[in-house]
């Protein structure tokens, strides 16, 4: 589903027009649609059908809360990686049984607290989060469920700084490590091994890197479910990729179900997967207002409110996202698209073909759903964005804008 399409030469989100919303609710802005959440997670649910997965919608993508409302109504558990990240998601509405805590720095209190509210399971990284693991749940006089996460060494073929399944990244363990890691945590009180859980990247473009790491661990998975009664669960995780630029062709959920459910269906586990990018990632757009076209000794600059600390994703990964006016023009010309940042990364293009904008026009930039807003920051003390939730031709604030009050309420003199 495209939610931003062109009506009658200006931006619409869904049926509404997007300089409305500028108007309204003041830029830079995000917004993002409601039905293209429901479309992506029903696609997904439908494709994977056959081995009926909890999808459990990875927070960490976007956490505004009806976002996360949104998703939970279509059914969908919660992959969270923080305490924070669950408290929103309980108060969005969420059954602790449908979530899952992943992450490899866990606290004590976000253990605690975890243990507390009764979620699914702990995705666990390392034999000391284990132990630890193992050491609250005593004192609580609880039981902490959890899934060892295996690092199966497999290349998702994406940018180095989100794989995360191969050797050298810091996540999970190897495949002979897990196995005398699950014997070894079984012995613990307070401890039940209910799972295996891998996760090698994110912003995956072919369903093969998954068949791959399914090939890898299924034998293990056979191993373990011998081993241990209460071992139940496969998790996949998530990395579904989504189109940035024209060029790109994620695979369609029918494809990535295609690759993976023959090599899990016959296993008698439960299938959990984390998608998250694919659900919300073009779901949303961030909207900026041009304050200058500076031309340059060798360049055109197209200076805009909002900056890497709106969006930092093409300052810290060189991502692309496409950018279109919100209102169609004629012509186009190479010009940088920078941000007020006191930072040379602070940029959203570079050498750019863009339509010719003027001082004031409305720029959108596309694919801000996933990774936008959940990475921004109060840099140069610049306060943190609006988000708008569309549905339809209604729009909702499901976020104010900060002021610069905001800024310094928690600060003492």
């Amino acid at each position: 589903m495209n939610a931003f399409l062109y009506r009658n030469g200006e931006l619409c989100a869904e049926n509404v027009p997007v300089s409305t919303l500028a108007e309204q609710y003041g830029t830079p802005l995000y917004v993002y649609s409601r039905n293209h959440l429901r479309e992506q997670f029903r696609a997904l649910a439908r494709a994977m059908g056959a081995v009926r997965p909890l999808l459990c919608y990875s927070v960490k993508a976007n956490a505004n809360g009806a976002v996360i409302r949104t998703l939970l109504d279509e059914g969908a558990g919660l992959d969270v990686v923080s305490g924070g990240e669950l408290y929103r998601g309980l108060r969005a509405g969420a059954d602790p049984a449908r979530v899952v805590f992943a992450g490899v720095g866990k606290t004590r209190d976000e253990i605690e607290y975890a243990l507390r509210q009764g979620i699914l399971f702990f995705t666990v990284e390392s034999e000391p989060e284990a132990a630890r693991i193992a050491e609250c749940a005593s004192r609580l006089r609880l039981i902490g469920r959890v899934a060892f996460r295996v690092n199966p060494d497999v290349d998702p073929k994406t940018h180095a700084y989100i794989s995360t399944g191969k050797k050298e990244n810091k996540f999970g363990l190897d495949l002979e490590r897990v196995a005398r890691a699950c014997d070894e945590a079984a012995r613990r009180p307070g401890l039940e091994i209910v799972g295996l859980h891998l996760h090698i990247g994110s912003q995956i473009l072919s369903p093969q890197p998954f068949a791959d790491a399914l090939i890898k661990v299924r034998e293990l998975c056979r191993a373990l479910a011998r081993r241990f009664p209460t071992f139940r669960h496969l998790d996949l995780g998530g990395g579904l990729g989504i189109q940035y630029r024209p060029d790109q062709t994620p695979p369609a959920p029918e494809a990535f179900a295609a690759a993976v459910v023959p090599l899990v269906e016959d296993l008698g586990l439960a299938i959990v997967m984390e998608p998250g990018r694919c659900l919300v990632g073009n779901a949303g757009l961030l909207v900026c207002r041009v304050q200058y076209v500076k031309d340059g000794q060798v360049k055109r600059f197209v200076v805009v409110d909002a900056g890497m600390n709106d969006l930092i994703r093409p300052a810290l990964y060189e991502a692309y996202h496409e950018i279109v006016p919100v209102a169609q023009r004629d012509g186009t010309r190479p010009a940088d698209v920078v941000g007020p940042i006191c930072e040379s990364s602070d940029f959203f293009a570079q050498d750019r073909e863009l339509p010719e904008v003027v001082q004031n026009d409305l720029l959108a930039i596309r694919g801000a759903g996933a990774y936008g807003f959940a990475m921004a920051s109060r840099y140069n003390s610049r306060p943190l964005p609006a988000e708008v939730m569309v549905d339809g031709d209604r729009a909702w604030l499901v976020r104010e804008r900060e002021t610069w009050e905001d800024l310094v309420r928690l600060e003492k003199l």
